[in-house]
């Protein structure tokens, strides 16, 4: 049978991380599997990745979606950084990148630690004490939209804080 064209496959490339400071891969596995099973391509980069590494492999794999875990409590610090050295590089200023799980040591759901992390360059924050279907809901719309990692594909909301079963990101 000949095949005239060629199928686009489905679902989104996406890259899984944690940061240098943060050794946890449960949080890591978990998205993975939950990645994986609503369609996506998933690359586990694992954990305490170093800020190069991150960036070297986004470059090499031209994610659609990167997402960076945190369960330690120093993500909003380490996050901060993180997003900094991706938005330095040319070709991933406009890939979509969401932090999620413990980002601070002084409880969840904090505003002004959402909106830093969102003006410092996230299109997404998911902080413990989210439901963990907010997620899911969120890959789905750029999954649906016209191209992840175009301005605008980030759906309205994306860090509402909302009361939850405590399922980390």
């Amino acid at each position: 049978m000949d095949q005239h064209g060629k199928a686009e496959p489905a679902g989104l490339e996406v890259v899984v991380s944690t940061m240098a400071s943060d050794s946890h891969t449960w949080n890591l596995v978990f998205l993975q599997l939950l990645l994986e099973e609503l369609g996506h391509r998933v690359t586990n980069l694992g954990a305490c990745v170093p800020d190069g590494l991150l960036v070297a492999e986004c470059r090499r794999i031209e994610p659609d979606l990167i997402v960076l875990s945190s369960v330690n409590g120093h993500g909003f610090h380490d996050g901060l950084r993180v997003i900094d050295a991706l938005r330095a590089c040319p070709e991933l200023t406009r890939t979509t990148t969401v932090i999620g799980g413990k980002l601070g040591i002084s409880g969840s759901g904090a505003p002004a630690r959402q909106r830093a992390l969102m003006a410092a360059g996230f299109d997404g924050v998911f902080e413990e004490g989210r439901p963990v279907r907010e997620f899911p809901s969120f890959v789905g719309s750029l999954a649906a939209g016209a191209g992840a990692g175009a301005a605008g594909a980030v759906p309205a909301g994306a860090v509402a804080p909302v009361a939850g079963s405590g399922v980390l990101l």
